[in-house]
């Protein structure tokens, strides 16, 4: 076995043309996203001086959250998905260009920025539940948890780099350069979405029997009787809830290592330092078929690792720790998005990514209220260790409770959802307004299949045969 064969996939990048713009797009524009958001807690904090009014940008950020991210799932399974996408991102610039324009005037303060900050945050996570419908529509068998790998090591290194560079920038020019830059990174977006087919971006249409409805309440009647699905969100939750360390980052760094401001910057790195060699290294992950027992495996891991931060009293021993959980976290992103993508139909795609991306949104508050609750009754380093051996007894809980979890298998999940494509193709009839406006009949898949294959640049799979359809 090669080294090659355990680095991350990028056969994502190199065959699919239509793929690589819109992960470079994406890669660029997320960079910017994290120097925005550095600059706007550093200029609020400037503003105010207040701990209780930047903890506010919190509560600002999460309703539109959401409320946006439900309306997002809805849009992006009854209308063209790149043209909403299109759409949010040009909104996205012009706010990002209005907002550096005030700070660079002088005419901010702490109502307008909260202001922008919720207009920001709804648009993004109206556009997400879009976003993440392209990679399965572009990508087929196990390229397409390659290039989910992709997308989470680009947003790892973005999460370190981007509070890094805004430091210095903010630091040498000000915020205003900041939040200049970051509308900068929109046309990078903007750039990467007209790279994608037309044939990626209209939902599947939906099946005669109206299963897949047309509101949220059919993606949770799917989620509820979908066992694979349910097992995946609650395994993410479990190690969410009962073993999110980061509140008790200053907690454990006051009590055990002597409670400098540089010890603690060293917390928060960690987990995205194993986050980055997970994905740098994730070849051998991405190509397991069984990604429901990769999923469980590396959550136990997470919780492992949580619990030796907790028990450690040597900080290079508790730091090692976090690496270890923040590739686990890698390992738990990449298999849950898997499972997702390729189980859920087209025509639901976009209410169940915005359903995933809520899970992903409000298991991490849950988890800091209970981390917290237990530390206040406890200690930060019991609140720590519980967590994560409470987290590793609830991977085993739900992979035993759940096997279809366990025996989930990706080939097996591709040959019933094309079976079920084909059923579909044969007796849909247009169930989302797009481009067009005459609502025929949904084109066959095979005609879809082979324009969406020539546009996206599709090469030849490793064995010689044609990519299969994408999942």
């Amino acid at each position: 076995m090669s080294l090659r064969d355990h680095l991350v996939d990028v056969r994502p990048l190199r065959e699919i043309p239509a793929f690589r713009a819109f992960w470079i797009g994406t890669t660029i524009n997320g960079f910017g996203s994290q120097l925005s958001s550095f600059a706007l807690l550093y200029y609020v904090w400037e503003l105010s001086h207040s701990a209780l009014i930047v903890g506010l940008t919190g509560v600002v950020r999460a309703v539109p959250i959401v409320v946006g991210g439900l309306v997002g799932g809805i849009l992006a399974d009854r209308m063209n998905r790149r043209t909403l996408l299109l759409c949010t991102r040009v909104i996205q610039l012009v706010s990002a260009v209005a907002l550096a324009a005030v700070v660079f005037a002088g005419w901010a303060n702490v109502p307008i920025i909260f202001v922008f900050t919720a207009i920001g945050s709804g648009l993004g996570s109206i556009a997400f539940p879009a976003a993440q419908t392209f990679a399965p529509r572009l990508l087929d068998g196990e390229r397409l948890s390659g290039g989910l790998a992709l997308m989470r090591l680009s947003s790892q290194v973005a999460a370190l780099a981007g509070p890094f560079a805004a430091g210095l920038i903010v630091a040498q020019w000000g915020v205003a350069v900041c939040l200049a830059v970051d509308a900068v990174t929109f046309i990078a977006s903007l750039w990467g979405i007209g790279a994608l087919p037309k044939d990626a971006a209209m939902p599947e249409a939906a099946s005669g029997d109206g299963k897949e409805g047309r509101g949220i309440l059919s993606s949770v009647t799917f989620l509820f009787r979908t066992p694979v699905l349910l097992g995946a969100f609650a395994t993410d939750l479990n190690a969410m809830v009962l073993a999110m360390p980061i509140a008790l980052f200053p907690v454990i760094n006051a009590e055990r290592f002597g409670g400098s401001p540089a010890t603690l910057g060293l917390m928060v790195p960690a987990i995205g330092l194993g986050g980055i060699l997970a994905g740098v290294f994730s070849g051998r992950i991405t190509k397991q078929p069984r990604q429901g027992v990769v999923m469980v495996v590396s959550c136990a891991i997470w919780g492992v690792g949580v619990a030796l931060f907790g028990l450690s009293g040597w900080l290079p021993l508790a730091l090692f720790g976090l690496v270890i959980a923040g590739a686990a976290d890698t390992g738990t992103v990449v298999s849950r998005g898997t499972i997702v993508q390729r189980t859920t139909p087209d025509a639901l795609r976009g209410r169940m990514n915005s359903l995933d991306f809520l899970v992903g949104a409000g298991g991490p508050s849950l988890g800091d209220l209970r981390a917290g609750t237990v530390a206040s009754l406890t200690s930060g380093s019991v609140s720590a260790w519980i967590g994560g051996i409470a987290c590793v007894i609830g991977a085993g809980v739900i992979g035993a409770a759940i096997p279809s979890l366990r025996t989930w298998r990706a080939d097996a999940a591709d040959t019933a959802h094309a079976a079920d494509r084909a059923q579909v193709a044969d007796t849909a009839e247009s169930d989302v307004v797009g481009e067009s406006e005459d609502r025929s009949a949904a084109p066959s898949r095979a005609a879809s299949d082979a324009t969406l294959a020539a546009a996206a640049g599709r090469e030849n799979s490793a064995d010689g045969t044609a990519g299969g359809a994408p999942a």
